[in-house]
């Protein structure tokens, strides 16, 4: 057993709740701008005394509709504005919102209002209300239901015209930290999702250690555009960290403009998941290639990942800074230029980044800080730092926690930050945190001297062969993954005599592959499953990760599937994660494939 602790930076709160981060921003400063609206092809920026009048305004509403302090109110929308503000409002008038993937179906949606008790939600559109409405019969406690794109702010502020500034106080301060700040179901990838209760002096402490324990990221004046998913704990803890740290917040849902808005925004640090900086890497090479300047994009790779590794090892010599330098005109200039120019720092978690990319990203000047947490540990629990960084690893623990390895490999993790426990399950409780207050991940996982913890996969996921041998699928995943064109697999073979695979082909890049290979761009992927070449290239990515484990754990045989894995077709979650029995489930025939010859 090896355990390691990070000295506190912060207290754990004793009084107060997250809207005085609001209230003290808006004090100190006023008029900076705290959030920047979409307007045309610009942002148009928002002070923080206008989005706290804005606040307190809907807030009122909220209250003048019936919402007691305590009471639940879902929240189902898109990443945007109004996310905040709701959240906000909902804080401020003494309610609990509760995150709902604006993906989610009205299975879902019922499960997830009825367990928690809600007795409301805000939905961003019509398509959203639809969802809600195939079950608001069996939901007679959510008695209001606010349509974001039907002018439902508005509204609320007509409705609360009348409602007691005092009064609205009095809500605000009554909540403690120990009061529930919010409720977030685990998006599942087995059963039915488990409602993480989050208090308020749980984030609290975690957005202030976060914020010490990285000033140079997390500065007033600094800014975001946040992406991902307010409904993942990972944006809902940025969110909060850019109102409590005054740095400028932006909101965007539309990926697929993403480089646009970055260029048109300026951030100074992004919050993604590996996914994204694998596609970011993937399709600039792709660009090069189809430019004929794929050699130039490769050497500029090469030294970027050398540099950033030189940086650990007494620093780049002479000829490498001069490699460096002229690379730095020619590629990495303009890598940093599509992200919007002013990035220095992004934060990934989610997943395993790998240390290929984190080498390349720091070597051309973006230093991406890979993070470690679940739901229940309110985000991060482990995180590297600017000036404490280990590319490869997920960092070491937050100021003012602790990470032990437990016998048996499990990551076992223990601070102010950890959740009060499973809304309504007091077994799966029970089961999450002993009797020391150690609360079990289910990753398995290594720490070093340094305290900078690895994560090599999941107890539950661990494959056993036929042989005896122990697997961590997500070591070879996560490799597999990083070729531009792999968009899904899964690493197979409990009980089986060997290691095999799945592999599903991303669509995005297969096109430039195809023109590249000289084969038609848009040859469908039902007619490359055999195609000898893409075959091929699926092997050369099958050997490069198997470097990563021995000859007993190598991937042995994959299969590519004609179709991919989505989050809409079921066999992701909204964060991304693999639900492995659905997988099973409706691919078995394929697996089986596996062994069959």
């Amino acid at each position: 057993m090896k355990e390691f602790s990070e000295p506190a930076l912060v207290a754990p709160p004793t009084e107060g709740n997250l809207t005085d981060h609001l209230v003290e921003s808006e004090r100190v400063a006023g008029g900076q701008a705290a959030i920047s609206l979409p307007d045309g092809d610009g942002w148009r920026d928002l002070t923080y005394r206008q989005f706290a009048d804005e606040v307190r305004a809907v807030a009122k509403g909220i209250a003048a509709s019936g919402v007691e302090v305590g009471d639940r109110v879902g929240i189902m929308s898109r990443t945007r504005y109004e996310w905040t503000l709701m959240d906000y409002a909902l804080w401020y008038a003494g309610a609990v919102p509760v995150p709902i993937y604006e993906t989610s179906s009205a299975e879902q949606v019922e499960w997830i209002l009825g367990d928690s008790g809600a007795v409301g939600v805000v939905l961003e559109s019509d398509r959203h209300k639809a969802v809600f409405d195939e079950v608001s019969a069996s939901l007679p406690a959510v008695t209001r239901a606010w349509v974001i794109d039907d002018g439902v702010v508005e509204d609320l502020k007509n409705a609360g015209a009348d409602f007691s500034d005092d009064e609205l106080e009095s809500r605000r301060t009554s909540v403690t930290p120990d009061g529930v700040a919010t409720i977030i179901y685990t998006s599942g990838t087995t059963g039915r999702p488990k409602g993480c209760t989050i208090t308020h002096a749980n984030f609290m402490f975690e957005v202030d250690s976060v914020i010490a324990g990285a000033p140079e990221v997390f500065a007033p004046g600094q800014s975001t555009l946040l992406f991902l998913p307010i409904a993942h704990v990972f944006g809902r803890v940025i969110e909060i960290a850019c109102v409590r740290g005054r740095i400028r917040l932006g909101h965007t849902a539309d990926v697929a403009n993403l480089l646009p808005n970055l260029a048109s925004f300026q951030p100074t640090f992004l919050l993604s998941v590996p996914r994204v900086f694998e596609k970011v890497f993937n399709g600039a090479q792709a660009k090069a290639v189809a430019g004929g300047k794929g050699n130039i994009f490769n050497a500029a790779a090469q030294t970027a990942i050398e540099y950033s590794r030189a940086m650990d090892d007494g620093g780049p010599g002479l000829v490498l800074r001069l490699k460096h330098a002229v690379f730095d005109k020619l590629v990495y200039g303009k890598l940093r230029a599509a992200m919007g120019g002013n990035v220095r720092h992004a934060v990934s978690g989610g997943a395993a980044l790998g240390d290929r990319l984190g080498h390349f990203f720091r070597g051309i000047g973006v230093t991406i800080l890979e993070g470690y947490g679940l739901t229940e540990t309110s985000a991060a629990s482990t995180v590297n730092r600017p000036g404490e960084l280990k590319v490869g690893s997920v960092g070491r623990p937050i100021p003012g926690t602790s990470v032990r390895i437990a016998d048996d490999g499990e990551v076992l993790l223990k601070g102010p930050h950890i959740f009060r426990g499973y809304w309504n399950n007091e077994a799966a409780t029970g089961e999450a945190i002993d009797a020391d207050d150690w609360f079990h991940s289910g990753d398995i996982g290594q720490i070093d001297d340094q305290g900078f913890l690895r994560i090599t996969g999941r107890k539950k996921e661990l494959l056993v062969t036929a042989g005896g041998k122990n697997v961590a699928p997500a070591v070879l995943e996560d490799r597999l993954r990083a070729h531009p064109l792999v968009s899904q697999c899964m690493v197979v073979g409990d009980g089986k005599p060997y290691i095999a695979c799945l592999v599903t082909l991303d669509v995005e890049s297969l096109p430039i592959w195809l023109e590249n290979n000289g084969k038609p761009a848009d040859t469908p992927v039902t007619a490359l499953v055999d195609d000898p070449a893409v075959n091929a290239e699926i092997q050369r990515a099958v050997d490069e990760a198997n470097k990563a484990v021995s000859k007993a754990e190598s991937i042995r045989k994959f299969r590519i599937l004609p179709v991919d894995w989505t989050e809409e077709g079921g066999q992701l979650t909204p964060s991304l994660k693999l639900k492995r029995n659905v997988v099973m489930a409706e691919f078995g025939d394929d697996v089986e494939a596996l062994y069959s010859a």
